[in-house]
């Protein structure tokens, strides 16, 4: 491994940790990927929250990281906002996407604004009936539309919930616009998370096929697909990507095999 990749791109909920539990093989694969040299990036389409926050939760269920090394959907998108030269934003989002937006220098709108560069829809559980009507009538007045990403459905304790996905497709079926998506399987957040990680050869680790393994393919890279969340053996072999590698879990990275 230490010989083909110089970074290894790391999914978080189903391949690092489930909830508030880190999965057993993944504080001893992380070790070991630093051990032999190999930069780490914790990579994440949740936009809800913070740099801080995720590498805290990760430190806290033994796998030690610094915010610098977190990547995560809302970043990208505040970026891009800056790239296409939007100041200003309506946000359906949390805390993370709001701090993402504040560092670049983007002004966060009110609810009552009557015109605005972008729209921006990512996970947000306090989303109400106001915000939702009032996103829609910006983007109708020319707002750009970008999504920090397309998952329709949030992981939970109790099963899963409405995620960002869900969110933008009442924007997108009421306005008639298509948003510009930053999280995998679209390749911003990838191509951020590498040169994040310093560039070089990069393996994508995660736990989903249509996002993990769909985004590696869509930029020609390898891709480890874990079998600790979303993705069992038996979904496996259908159309569409299909991962470099298929494993049990993450102690796969150090057997030996040829490539």
């Amino acid at each position: 491994m230490e010989a083909a990749y110089d970074v290894v791109l790391l999914d978080l909920d189903g391949t690092l940790y489930r909830g508030d539990a880190a999965i057993p093989e993944a504080p001893a694969a992380v070790a070991r990927i630093r051990a032999r040299g190999i930069r780490p990036v914790f990579v994440t389409n949740n936009s809800s929250r913070t740099q801080s926050a995720v590498a805290a939760h990760l430190s806290n269920i033994g796998i030690p990281a610094v915010p610098d090394e977190v990547e995560t959907s809302a970043i990208v998108t505040a970026e891009r906002l800056v790239l296409q030269g939007s100041r200003t934003a309506f946000v359906i989002g949390e805390e993370g996407l709001l701090e993402a937006l504040r560092n670049a220098g983007v002004a966060v709108a009110g609810s009552e604004t009557p015109q605005v560069d972008a729209v921006v829809v990512g996970f947000d559980r306090g989303l109400d009936y106001q915000k939702l009507r009032q996103a829609c009538l910006l983007v109708q007045r020319g707002a750009v539309l970008i999504a920090t990403n397309a998952d329709v459905s949030f992981p939970a304790a109790d099963g899963l919930w409405p995620g960002a996905g869900a969110l933008l497709a009442a924007v997108e079926a009421t306005t008639g616009r298509t948003a510009e998506v930053m999280g995998k399987p679209a390749a911003p957040l990838l191509q951020a998370a590498l040169e994040r990680g310093g560039g070089g050869t990069a393996l994508v680790v995660g736990d989903r096929l249509d996002t993990d393994i769909a985004g590696a393919a869509g930029l020609g890279w390898d891709s480890l697909l874990v079998l600790t969340g979303v993705t069992s053996e038996a979904d496996l072999g259908v159309d569409g990507p299909q991962p470099t590698f298929v494993a049990q879990d993450l102690r796969y990275l150090f057997r030996e095999r040829a490539r």
